[in-house]
């Protein structure tokens, strides 16, 4: 792949990014297009990540009250993220979601084998998302476009959720965090928490119990 394809892709992410997060019905127009985009980028997705790009997601993490029992990495791409979160906590199980069906392919084959039987990897639409009411005590969403409304779905009540952008605001898949706030806040989430390491952004948000 090109740099000018690359840059031409980091542009349509953020075209798309912008377009969905303000109107969640054009989703079915950017869908194939993410789709094929990802699925071309996914024999090299992990070697175009910097060696901090989880390291807010790390701090973030640590900040949690508790170990979530199930976890979601969602937009999980070659699985990074969904590694980090399992070596994190070494008693959860951890399902990697992703549009792409070659990430998906790919996250499998690159799963460590001390984690194959806590990780797996499936293909789900975010915006559809196959997992039951309340499923995950943490949902995380590292460079992903959000559906604010399957997120309060599959978030379980006194769950947490974490925004991670591994370049901060020039992420081409980045949504301010203001937006982030008053969409969650809306929902029912609280407790929102920044965090800042290397080159990246982490928010870290908290459904309420329904007490």
């Amino acid at each position: 792949m090109s740099q000018i394809e690359l840059n031409l892709g980091r542009r349509f992410a953020r075209l798309a990014t912008d377009a969905v997060v303000r109107r969640p019905w054009l989703w079915r127009l950017f869908r194939p297009l993410t789709r094929l985009q990802f699925d071309r980028m996914a024999p090299r997705w992990t070697a175009m990540r910097s060696a901090d790009a989880f390291a807010s997601l790390e701090a973030a993490l640590d900040s949690l009250p508790q170990p979530p029992g199930r976890a979601l990495d969602l937009g999980t791409g070659t699985g990074l993220a969904a590694f980090a979160v399992a070596r994190h906590f070494p008693d959860a199980e951890v399902v990697g979601a992703d549009l792409s069906e070659a990430m998906v392919a790919q996250a499998q084959a690159d799963t460590p084998p001390e984690l194959a039987g806590r990780v797996r990897f499936q293909a789900a639409d975010a915006a559809q998302l196959p997992f039951e009411e309340g499923a995950f005590e943490l949902v995380v969403l590292a460079n992903m476009i959000p559906f604010f409304d399957e997120l309060e779905r599959v978030v379980s009540p006194g769950g947490h959720v974490v925004f991670m952008f591994s370049a901060g605001p020039e992420t081409p898949i980045w949504v301010p965090p203001e937006r982030l706030r008053k969409e969650l806040e809306s929902r029912g989430f609280s407790d929102f928490a920044d965090f800042e390491a290397g080159v990246g952004t982490s928010l870290l948000a908290r459904k309420g119990d329904g007490n």
